[in-house]
């Protein structure tokens, strides 16, 4: 059984940095460790991912000279760091696995693979 669960969230002022943390449990293969965030009325959006292939990183271009993608392989968690926030980046994020090399984008797009439970971000003054 695949488990996916995140850790942060909360709220944080324009300018300011958080960090989200997730635990993937259960999956075997290849697979792709993502984040992904959702805001009401707009498409989801594929941030960033990690392959365990080690064939790429990802990161949606908009986003790449703010956020970063690491993991701690040894104990399966991803981390999304979060520097300088803006408004715009309140959202519900959410963690992903999916199996084998999918885009992030696609994964995203058509709610592939495992999600966790979602986490609510709010940047405001």
């Amino acid at each position: 059984v695949v488990h996916v669960v995140e850790v942060g969230g909360g709220s944080v002022q324009p300018g300011g940095s958080m960090t989200l943390s997730c635990t993937i449990s259960g999956f075997t293969g290849e697979y792709v460790m993502a984040w992904v965030r959702q805001t009401p009325g707009k498409e989801r959006e594929g941030l960033a991912g990690i392959y365990t292939s080690g064939i790429s990183t990802y990161y949606l271009t908009s986003i790449k000279d703010r956020f970063r993608i690491s993991r701690d392989s040894a104990n399966n968690i991803i981390y999304l760091q979060m520097n300088k926030l803006k408004p715009e980046d309140t959202a519900i994020y959410y963690c992903v696995a999916a199996p084998g090399n999918p885009e992030v984008r696609r994964v995203a797009a058509a709610r592939q693979g495992y999600w966790g439970q979602g986490m609510q971000v709010t940047v405001s003054s």
